[in-house]
C-alpha cells in the first residue's frame, strides 16, 4: 500500500495589537500581495511609510517559520494574494485635558495583520494556473493568429508606465 502525503505548503505569521489604522497599514499591503519573498523585502525597504517595518518584521517572521521548521526555500516562497490582510483592532481610548478642566476623547486605532507565505516549488501545478490567472486579470493579452496563441505582456516588468515622458 503507498500513501501519498499532502506536504504543507503555506506558512504564516499574525501581528497583533500594532498602533496603526488599518487604512495605512493596507496601503502597503495592497503593492506586495502576489510578489516573491525577496521582492517583497526590495520593495519594503524603499517605501517611505511607517507601516513598512511592522509589516516587513512579518515577512520575516513568516519566512523564517517555513525555512526553519518545514524546510522551504527562499526563493520559491510567495505571498499568497487572498490571505495577506489587514484587520481592525481595539481603539485605546485616552483622555487629553483642556482648557477649563475639560477633557477631550483621543482615539488611538490599532490593527491586526496577517502575512501566509506558499512554497510554490511544492505545489508547481497550482501556482502555473495562479500565474494563468493573474496574466488575464491585470494585463493585456494580445491575440494573436485568430486565437491560437496568446501572448501575455505586463506593463510593469517591460519599463513601466514611467518610462513616458
Amino acid at each position: 500500500m503507498i500513501r501519498i502525503i499532502k506536504k504543507k505548503v503555506e506558512v504564516s505569521a499574525l501581528g497583533q495589537h500594532i498602533c496603526m489604522s488599518a487604512h495605512k497599514a493596507r496601503r502597503v499591503i495592497d503593492q506586495i500581495r502576489g510578489r516573491s519573498y525577496e521582492e517583497t523585502l526590495m520593495i519594503l525597504e524603499l517605501m517611505p511609510y511607517r507601516a513598512c517595518y511592522p509589516i516587513l518584521k512579518l515577512v520575516y517572521s513568516a519566512a523564517a517559520n517555513g525555512i526553519h521548521n518545514l524546510g522551504f526555500n527562499e526563493g520559491s516562497l510567495f505571498i499568497i494574494k487572498m490571505k495577506a490582510e489587514v484587520n481592525e483592532g481595539p481603539t485605546a481610548k485616552r483622555l487629553k485635558p483642556r482648557a477649563r478642566g475639560r477633557s477631550y476623547l483621543i482615539k488611538k486605532p490599532t490593527c491586526h495583520i496577517t502575512i501566509v507565505l506558499k512554497d510554490i516549488s511544492l505545489s508547481e501545478y497550482e501556482y502555473r494556473d495562479y500565474l494563468d490567472l493573474e496574466c488575464s486579470k491585470n494585463t493585456r493579452l494580445i491575440n494573436k493568429k485568430k486565437n491560437k496563441t496568446m501572448t501575455c505582456h505586463d506593463t510593469y516588468r517591460n519599463g513601466g508606465l514611467w518610462d513616458k515622458k
